[in-house]
């Protein structure tokens, strides 16, 4: 999901490094204590699994786990995708500083969307058909994303901004296929991480 630099146009660039910034501060005011370790090993999972990635266009296709992230940790989806993000940008060249705004937007937001409509049925529907739920709504979400900075940056793109939502199909699909074990098994040996108060 990360778009390289020198592809999109100065005021998508602005408005996603200012809704980031934003974003940023909100989640680290709603991150408490004992939030951190699950960030961390949520950071963790994001930083792993985006490593092994397909370039696909300008952009790329991997898994991001951003469902569970939005799902388990609200708001603090900001700075654990951002922490992730520049590690990569700085270690492996992915992605790029210039774009981290908008690359953290198109995954944070999408995270905080879908913890927002699936996080209320915890406990009332099954954590499988939850965990499914935000692995492959949250995946989609942000191809759609992806695809919108694309579009807004140029005419040129729309072709790749196609290609990005059509690539992340299949993404979404495996993404929410693990996203659902994942979550069953942490409602079975943890219940209490996936019952965090929501901020």
């Amino acid at each position: 999901m990360h778009i390289v630099d020198g592809v999109l146009s100065t005021p998508v660039l602005a408005s996603g490094i200012t809704i980031t910034v934003l974003g940023t501060g909100f989640g680290l005011r709603g991150l408490s204590d004992d939030k951190l370790p699950q960030a961390a090993v949520l950071a963790a999972c994001f930083f792993v699994a985006s490593l092994i990635h397909i370039p696909l266009g300008p952009t790329s296709v991997h898994l991001i786990f951003n469902g569970l992230i939005g799902l388990l940790l609200g708001g603090a989806a900001f700075p654990v995708v951002l922490i992730g993000l520049v590690l990569q940008a700085v270690f492996f060249g992915f992605g790029g500083l210039i774009v981290l705004g908008v690359n953290c937007l198109n995954i944070a937001l999408p995270a905080i969307v879908i913890g927002l409509v699936v996080r209320p049925w915890l406990g009332r529907l099954p954590a499988v058909a939850l965990g499914f739920a935000a692995g492959f709504g949250a995946v989609l979400l942000t191809a759609l994303f992806v695809a919108l900075s694309l579009a807004l940056s140029g005419e040129g793109f729309i072709t790749s901004a196609k290609l990005v939502v059509i690539g992340h199909l299949p993404v979404a699909v495996i993404e929410g296929v693990v996203s659902a074990f994942a979550l069953k098994l942490l409602c079975k040996v943890r219940p209490s991480l996936a019952m965090f108060s929501y901020q």
